[in-house]
């Protein structure tokens, strides 16, 4: 194409940015581009993947009443006392996934899915300070939950529908929003409802770093952002992105970062000829087909989803994000690790940061030439400022060990004391979590994990076999079905008591750890903290559901799934690997600007150079000069 005449390409061009959405990619002659908000991209059903439509539902509502109130279970706190509780003992992906599967996952969460964050009605999570199995004192006596809104027109006389405030497809809404406002805040030039006289760039600090919501003056006028840990109390420290999540810990961040600038390089390799606009709109393209490619060419593939062959666009496929997905499928927390690492050169910082760093209740160590950061995840909830400290180097460093395994466990810094800060009286902030959170530094209590299960019954969720149901699996008749297990009886033991063994903490006690070859891990030891896949317990994940739950038809399908065994090679248990194979294949074969759907890239390669097909590993060396391996989901140690 590059024969073309300068007033063809600028035609061709001018209809690449085109908001309305009329003609099919693949049409030689026309092109359309993406709306914001995902609307009209299937032209029979405009509203498909449209951002404030109903999750779907692959399986029918299961409300108590049958349209509104949640389903009744075990306290959730006390099932995750009892299963989600790792005791402080990591175990690590047996695959070797590295820490960017969990954060790569975070990011494409909030790329398609978003609830609407009001609160209705408060529901509280109960909290037992007298439970044998736990370790952390509350002092708001219940762990804080509110449902998320009905749908409007739905729990009344229909079931209770939720809506997605997002598009549902992958198409970047994460760097860009999905309303105009918002995308015209983060470009640079005025604010002053006019999108035509913005800057092709999207606005960054002097240090290349996410603005902040005072970056154009008075905060209030900045667009929404979720506050969590220190932000709470420092609310004009926020940093500004397409999602309002951006700020919840420090690898997300550094994740939006790098794509806002990876946004702004494309823009500078593009001819001053074009206008500002028109650079905009190929910068917002082709970073929407680099997050599909990685995901579907690297992401994917790392963690063991397979998808069936692609054919090209299907209009008859709605890849609206099904609720099941959301709520169940997608929340794979137990991947998420309790701290990153980093070791860096001794000059890196100053002592003043590292005594900074220190009084943040990070663990400096030097060594020599060295000096290694532990940095507890608590530390880095809600901490925009930590992130410009450190820099993005040593974060993406970090992030290429291995990630937890997926499995039934679920780290204190989650299941605990998530968005919490220590007490402030806490002398030496730096033992509040490393190697484990300290139950000591903490005065309230938020469990992730007991959320998801009351998310669950909050949307309606199936039990587990419903579930199972829904997606063509069979459904489960005994616990040791649901694990692989040998057991679902608690042993004659002598360290537990045999009148009431699922109240008595030794159930949770590991007796055999092992490292990826195999090798015996004694406790304890360092080893124990970097190297162990295989955990084996003084009792079976089967013997307590089946004390929690007595039978398998009550079991709640978020607790059944993530203690399914895994299909070989692969991340997943079999319903949690059904959940993602569906949703991830209609969120490709749905979307009509999918990536090998889509002449625009084409045409832009052959007349501007520019390739979206690359690794996430090229594009951190293009924007930080950071050189990682080549496939940064896989564990290279």
């Amino acid at each position: 194409m590059r024969d073309l005449s300068h007033s063809v390409v600028v035609a061709l061009i001018l209809t690449i940015i085109a908001l309305a959405v009329t003609t099919t990619p693949g049409d030689a002659t026309t092109f359309a581009a993406r709306t914001l908000d995902g609307r009209n991209n299937n032209l029979a059903h405009p509203a498909w993947g449209r951002a404030g439509t109903l999750y779907l539902r692959v399986a029918p509502a299961n409300y108590a009443d049958g349209i509104s109130s949640m389903a009744t279970g075990p306290s959730m706190r006390y099932v995750s006392n009892r299963v989600f509780n790792d005791v402080g003992q990591n175990i690590f992906s047996k695959d070797g996934v590295t820490q960017w599967g969990w954060v790569w996952g975070q990011f494409l969460d909030h790329d398609f899915g978003l609830r609407d964050e009001r609160s209705a009605e408060n529901a509280p999570i109960g909290f037992d300070q007298a439970d044998p199995l736990e370790a952390f004192t509350n002092d708001f006596g219940v762990i804080g939950f509110a449902r998320t809104p009905a749908a409007p027109g739905t729990g009344v006389d229909t079931p209770r529908e939720q809506v997605n405030t997002l598009s549902s497809y992958i198409d970047a809404s994460n760097v860009y929003g999905v309303d105009p406002n918002r995308l015209e805040w983060l470009r640079v030039g005025p604010v002053d409802g006019d999108m035509s006289n913005n800057g092709a760039r999207l606005m960054l600090t002097a240090n290349d770093f996410l603005p902040r919501v005072d970056a154009r003056g008075d905060p209030s006028t900045a667009p929404a952002m979720d506050l969590m840990g220190p932000l709470v109390g420092t609310p004009d420290r926020a940093v500004v992105a397409g999602d309002v999540r951006a700020n919840e810990n420090i690898a997300l961040t550094a994740l939006h970062t790098l794509f806002a600038r990876e946004h702004n390089r494309i823009v500078a390799s593009l001819p001053s000829s074009l206008s500002a606009d028109e650079r905009f709109q190929i910068a917002r393209r082709i970073v929407g087909a680099e997050i599909q490619y990685i995901t579907y060419t690297q992401f994917l593939p790392a963690l063991g989803v397979r998808l069936e062959p692609y054919l090209g666009y299907d209009p008859t496929v709605n890849p609206g994000l099904s609720n099941e997905f959301a709520v169940v499928g997608y929340r794979a927390h137990s991947m998420v690790h309790g701290e990153f690492d980093t070791t860096v050169g001794a000059t890196t910082y100053t002592d003043a940061q590292l005594a900074a760093f220190a009084a943040r209740g990070i663990v400096v160590t030097a060594d020599g030439d060295q000096v290694t950061l532990e940095i507890p995840l608590a530390a880095a909830f809600g901490t925009p400022d930590l992130l410009e400290d450190l820099g993005l180097e040593p974060v993406f460093l970090s992030l290429s060990q291995r990630q937890y395994e997926n499995d039934e466990q679920i780290d204190n810094a989650l299941r605990s004391v998530l968005f919490q800060i220590p007490k402030p009286d806490i002398a030496d902030p730096t033992v509040c979590g490393v190697p484990v959170v300290n139950p000591d530094c903490f005065s309230g209590v938020s469990d992730l994990g007991a959320i998801d299960i009351a998310r669950g019954r909050d949307h309606g969720i199936p039990t587990y076999n419903d579930l199972r149901r829904a997606y063509g699996l069979a459904p489960k008749a005994s616990f040791v079905d649901v694990t692989g297990e040998t057991t679902q009886r608690f042993p004659v033991d002598p360290l537990i008591n045999p009148r009431d063994p699922i109240n008595d903490p030794n159930i949770l006690d590991f007796v055999e750890l092992r490292d990826a070859d195999g090798n015996v891990v004694a406790p304890g030891t360092d080893a124990a903290e970097e190297e162990v896949v295989l955990g084996v317990r003084r009792t079976t994940v089967a013997a307590r559901l089946k004390a929690i739950y007595g039978t398998v038809d009550r079991l709640d399908a978020f607790v059944g799934m993530v203690s399914e065994p895994h299909v070989k090679h692969t991340e997943f248990g079999e319903l949690q690997l059904a959940i993602w194979a569906k949703q991830f294949a209609a969120l490709r074969d749905g979307d009509r600007f999918f990536y090998r759907n889509d002449p625009v890239l084409r045409f832009i390669g052959h007349e501007f150079g520019i390739d979206y097909r690359l690794t996430l590993a090229e594009i951190v060396k293009l924007n930080t000069g950071v050189t990682l391996q080549r496939d940064v989901f896989k564990f290279a140690g």
